[in-house]
């Protein structure tokens, strides 16, 4: 397939990892990145200024969040992703399972509906209003309920690179942007239920969310697994790489694979240490919140005992 479309150097050296580092912005996500953050850092400073606190693990993950996408986005490995499926595999595997996860961490809704302007006037819809009406809308329901992220997961791995539809999609810049943004939504709605961190339509326990987070990782790891055992390339975008790199395309493909198999556990082991964390600290507020209730429920009974003794001091005297 010819990139030529895409402004594309064909004539790419071999790929180093310092050669990959190199700046290479993709306008419209380094723009993106951009109003990502200064959103973000406007939520921080406008509670700040209130006299309210804000996380500093949180802003740190989100801005490593934003960091990791401007990494696979806006450097050269997005061009040697356009010609080598190994790269490519490992912007895909980072956008949709790394980043989403930092950025969910960083709690932007919570600090947006924290920091955002209430209506002016009763009866009136202000900004936090409207994003309380999306996230309680029928349409967030149903887009963060399992039974349509675990399905969406998997389909954007065997329908896109076991199909015509991938190379269509690489076959155009707004193509290629498309699908990028689509790994980065897919795996924010997958894992936006699972973390927990922020309020959302779809909320279960913490049992659920683990068994909802290994539901789609064996598929992940079985197109991993595909990828490797092929014995011929099967993604026509990556059949004929340039010359000057070097590579042998069943070669190429067969590391693509590796990288998707071997990186379907590290979202795993961050998400189970976050669901762990949290459940920790959930038991630890409610054991707090029995302890005051039955500190509570002494002093009551403490007090009526008190006044049973004084009653019947009282009929003595």
């Amino acid at each position: 397939m010819d990139h030529s479309g895409h402004g594309m150097n064909m004539d790419l050296p071999p790929f180093t990892l310092g050669r990959g580092l190199e700046l290479s912005a993709d306008p419209f996500f380094l723009i993106s990145c951009l109003v990502a953050l200064a959103l973000y850092a406007w939520g921080v400073v406008r509670l700040v200024r209130r006299g309210d606190k804000w996380p500093v693990g949180r802003t740190l993950s989100f801005v490593v969040g934003v960091l990791t996408i401007l990494l696979v986005m806006c450097t050269k490995l997005n061009d040697y992703g356009m010609v080598m499926f190994s790269v490519h595999m490992v912007q895909h595997m980072i956008i949709s399972m790394l980043s989403p996860i930092l950025l969910l961490m960083g709690a932007p809704i919570t600090l947006a509906l924290r920091a955002l302007p209430v209506a002016a006037r009763r009866g009136h819809k202000g900004p936090r209003e409207w994003l309380l009406w999306i996230l309680h809308s029928r349409y967030m329901k149903i887009i963060t309920h399992p039974a349509f992220t675990i399905p969406l997961f998997i389909a954007s791995l065997y329908a896109l690179y076991f199909t015509p539809i991938f190379d269509t999609l690489m076959g155009s810049k707004v193509g290629h942007i498309g699908m990028m943004v689509h790994f980065l939504a897919v795996g924010l709605v997958f894992f936006w239920p699972i973390m927990g961190v922020d309020p959302g339509p779809h909320r279960p326990g913490y049992i659920m969310r683990m068994l909802e987070l290994f539901a789609g990782m064996p598929f992940h790891a079985f197109f991993g697994i595909a990828l490797m055992m092929a014995s011929e390339p099967m993604v026509g975008t990556y059949k004929n790489p340039p010359a000057s790199l070097g590579i042998d395309a069943l070669a190429d493909q067969t590391a693509a694979g590796g990288i998707a198999w071997a990186f379907s556990e590290v979202p795993s082991v961050l998400v189970l240490l976050a669901l762990l964390f949290q459940w920790y600290r959930s038991d630890q507020r409610q054991a707090r919140r029995t302890d005051r209730a039955a500190d509570r429920d002494g002093d009551k009974e403490l007090e009526a005992y008190n006044a049973y003794l004084a009653s019947l001091a009282a009929r003595g005297r």
